[in-house]
């Protein structure tokens, strides 16, 4: 006999639906998870301590994600993560504080007032297949940017080229490494004598390919794919998609800001042997999602 799937509650409130915005490093899910903080009825974070934990050790180990644990372990980390308690906010990061407009530590947001939750935390992406087993009935938003434009993004974010150190290679981590885009033992070597462009653009050639992975295997009434430059260029089909995707109304507002990432910027960003580099290392992938012409 097939029990029936878990049932979260937070705040006494039934987890139904979960929306997770996932995608490479700097390809706009923050974008999108502050649109949703917007919507009517959604409780979104972004970045909690509790998640990024667990999300980190996936990417570090991705066998912990085929352990039975796995997805007790990810569920619970939400659950906390979703807590609204009389002083939650201050445990969000700055983002996810600035885009619920909260000056102090919070709540952002009423439980009378929450139907759906969601997550939009960086590198949501590689614990994919085992948020679908925490959550069968979950959404799922991926964006696809241009690679340059997000190699040239992630050197400029701290954040993400500390994953390049050294002293980030633990004991603990794995290979080969779909979160740092090595795929063979023998490759790392070889990654560890890289520029920290050409790592940038591993993972950005990785990340698009667990995208497709997950094109292949997620139902289409489970799976969104939005491109980032028709998000920017054309806000408002865009937004229609995904409203109706969603089943509830997105606010387009925050995609006007002066601070949006430009389409394009690579072009005066990225030193002409970064860019020679990148084009080389993710030239398959950049060539099939329309980013550079086939030969």
């Amino acid at each position: 006999m097939r029990l029936p799937p878990h049932i979260l509650v937070v705040n006494g409130i039934k987890v139904r639906r979960p929306v997770f915005l996932i995608g490479a490093p700097h390809s706009g899910a923050d974008l999108l998870a502050r649109a949703l903080k917007r919507s009517p009825g959604f409780h979104v974070t972004m970045g909690r301590a509790s998640v990024a934990h667990v999300v980190y050790a996936f990417a570090r180990k991705p066998s912990i994600g085929h352990t039975s644990g796995a997805v007790r372990v990810l569920r619970d980390a939400l659950a906390e993560s979703w807590q609204v308690l009389p002083r939650s906010c201050g445990q969000c990061a700055e983002s996810c504080r600035e885009a619920g407009g909260v000056t102090g530590t919070g709540p952002c947001v009423s439980t009378g007032d929450i139907t759906r939750f969601g997550d939009g935390s960086p590198d949501l992406l590689y614990s994919a297949p085992v948020l679908l087993q925490a959550f069968p009935d979950a959404r799922f938003v991926q964006l696809i940017r241009d690679g340059r434009d997000v190699v040239a993004d992630m050197l400029d974010d701290p954040a993400c080229l500390a994953w390049f150190k050294p002293s980030m290679l633990t004991e603990q981590t794995e290979f080969p490494n779909t979160f740092l885009g090595v795929n063979k033992d023998e490759h790392l070597d070889r990654w560890k004598g890289m520029p920290v462009a050409g790592k940038s653009a591993l993972r950005w050639r990785s990340a698009v390919r667990l995208s497709a992975e997950l094109r292949r295997t997620l139902p289409q009434d489970q799976l969104l794919t939005l491109r980032y430059e028709e998000l920017i260029h054309k806000p408002v089909p865009s937004v229609t998609t995904l409203t109706e995707f969603l089943e509830t109304r997105v606010s387009k507002v925050v995609l006007y800001g002066t601070g949006v990432p430009k389409v394009g910027a690579w072009r005066s960003k990225l030193r002409r042997g970064d860019l020679e580099l990148v084009e080389k290392v993710a030239r398959e992938e950049l060539k099939r999602l329309g980013y550079l012409k086939k030969s």
